[in-house]
């Protein structure tokens, strides 16, 4: 599903990421387990496409994800750490928006995708309700409804319970194993409970080493 292949990333004399090579498989839960400052969003970063890498490699289903960008990227669904949302926006327009954003042209098409992506996520009684009106939880939910939009085959995300409450934690676990069995997904954490709980596979990076 996803190779990367001598990933390095340096901000002037400082390197981020250094020499990471390893592969995804497609069917399970990885989790991207380290403290803060580790190289975790800097890696989710590069392999989205949202960051150049100093030197390496990322393929996404063969396809490399700087030189065939949007191939790559219509495999992928990804939930940065602070959700791209816009709180003056009904959650049912920010959901048609986004999956407008990602080349889903045809309205009935748009519709029947964000109604989808609301039911899995338990969005469905508050797609008219502004974002702004939300809970962390709820909005969290509303980053990754729009990442599941595309049908993409990978689920990126990136510290997906920060700042979340107890309860909410559990929820937007419960969430990330039901997506576990139909997506391969990517669960970066600086919290080993979290990735204990959710996933299969564990990789652990410190200080930009695998």
């Amino acid at each position: 599903m996803i190779e990367v292949s001598h990933l390095t990333k340096r901000y002037g004399a400082h390197t981020a990421v250094s020499d990471l090579s390893f592969t995804i498989e497609a069917g399970q839960i990885y989790g991207f387990l380290g403290p803060n400052g580790a190289g975790k969003s800097t890696t989710m970063n590069i392999m989205t496409g949202c960051l150049a890498a100093s030197s390496g490699e990322v393929r996404i289903g063969g396809y490399d994800i700087f030189e065939n960008s949007a191939e790559a990227k219509k495999l992928l669904g990804y939930l940065p750490e602070q959700p791209p949302l816009y709180p003056e926006m009904t959650v049912q327009e920010y959901l048609d928006f986004a999956a407008e954003l990602k080349g889903i042209k045809k309205k009935a098409e748009r519709k029947e995708q964000v109604l989808r992506a609301a039911r899995r996520t338990g969005l469905e009684d508050v797609l008219p309700r502004l974002i702004r009106s939300l809970s962390k939880g709820y909005r969290q939910r509303v980053g990754i409804a729009q990442a599941l939009l595309g049908a993409p085959q990978l689920i990126i995300l990136d510290e997906p319970t920060v700042g979340l409450d107890p309860a909410q934690v559990i929820e937007i676990r419960r969430l990330i194993q039901e997506l576990g069995k139909t997506h391969t997904v990517i669960l970066s954490s600086h919290i080993l409970s979290e990735v204990q709980a959710v996933c299969s596979q564990v990789l652990i990076l410190s200080k930009g080493h695998l």
